[in-house]
């Protein structure tokens, strides 16, 4: 199964993203997150990567499904995608530099414009039903030269182990 896992952080209309300065995603802007340790799950992953990654400390995150990509017809993977909330009064100066590159508050208009290539062509195709849907989605991307050339979802029945 996955071995990484992928955080949003939503405040009101905006979203915690990090600009990476480490491939495969440099340059672009995305949520949180990172690899698994062993013997680690999913939600104790989301946890831990967050808090190192901006210090915060994530009480409620709500498991959202996961985000698979297949790069020309050579390379895939996938991930566990959560969802955050933190309250409308809670400071978190940006932009701030850390070690994975800088973090910054985006509207989520913003981050969900399919114009706007700065989180790259996946984020604008799942990030929408990832945000205004409780139920749980399999998003699947298909990437071929360097292009988002398909994009399907489904609904998952199953949670992950905690």
């Amino acid at each position: 199964m996955y071995r990484q896992t992928l955080c949003f952080i939503k405040k009101n209309d905006e979203l915690l993203m990090l600009n990476r300065e480490k491939t495969p995603t440099k340059g672009l802007w995305n949520g949180v997150g990172g690899k698994m340790e062993d013997r680690e799950t999913p939600l104790e992953c989301v946890i831990r990567e967050v808090k190192e990654e901006t210090g915060i400390d994530i009480n409620m995150v709500e498991y959202k499904g996961t985000i698979t990509w297949e790069v020309d017809n050579s390379y895939s993977g996938g991930l566990f995608v959560f969802l955050a909330e933190v309250s409308d009064t809670y400071l978190y100066n940006t932009p701030r530099k850390i070690e994975e590159g800088i973090l910054d508050w985006k509207k989520i208009s913003w981050t969900i414009d399919k114009k706007n290539l700065g989180g790259g062509e996946m984020i604008p195709a799942y990030l929408p039903i990832l945000l205004g849907n409780q139920n749980k989605y399999e998003h699947a991307c298909v990437i071929s030269n360097g292009k988002l050339a398909g994009y399907t979802y489904k609904e998952l029945d199953s949670a992950i182990s905690n």
